[in-house]
């Protein structure tokens, strides 16, 4: 039996900016470089419509903060590690239904033009 979903409202942060020390290079470490990051939560929003109360949705003022100590935190070698840790954040909200996030590493070491690097995971409660 395939399970259906009724779809979610999504309250979005986008280009969130922090600088970190992610990287598999000892000069990313050293050197840090900003990331920029978007996430998309699925949640309802319902009762914060009906009692008009930041109490009832996520406030996404203190989840940034929480996004950001990540990003400032301790250092991986992978930006999809990052993003997960990121992913498991946003849903330590109960609220939280899913989440998507999008890790850009505008920095990245590569030796050739390019606008962007992100790596964009998708992730549900239970």
């Amino acid at each position: 039996m395939t399970k259906t979903f009724e779809p979610l409202d999504r309250i979005a942060i986008r280009g969130l900016r922090a600088r970190g020390r992610h990287g598999v290079f000892d000069f990313e470490r050293h050197e840090g470089q900003e990331f920029v990051v978007d996430v998309v939560l699925g949640v309802d929003t319902r009762p914060a419509a009906r009692t008009d109360s930041l109490t009832d949705t996520v406030d996404y003022g203190e989840l940034s903060s929480r996004l950001v100590d990540v990003i400032e935190g301790e250092p991986v070698n992978l930006i999809e590690t990052l993003a997960q840790r990121l992913a498991d954040v946003c849903l330590t909200d109960p609220r939280v239904v899913a989440v998507d996030v999008t890790v850009h590493k505008p920095e990245a070491p590569i030796q050739h033009r390019f606008d962007d690097v992100s790596v964009t995971i998708s992730r549900r409660r239970g």
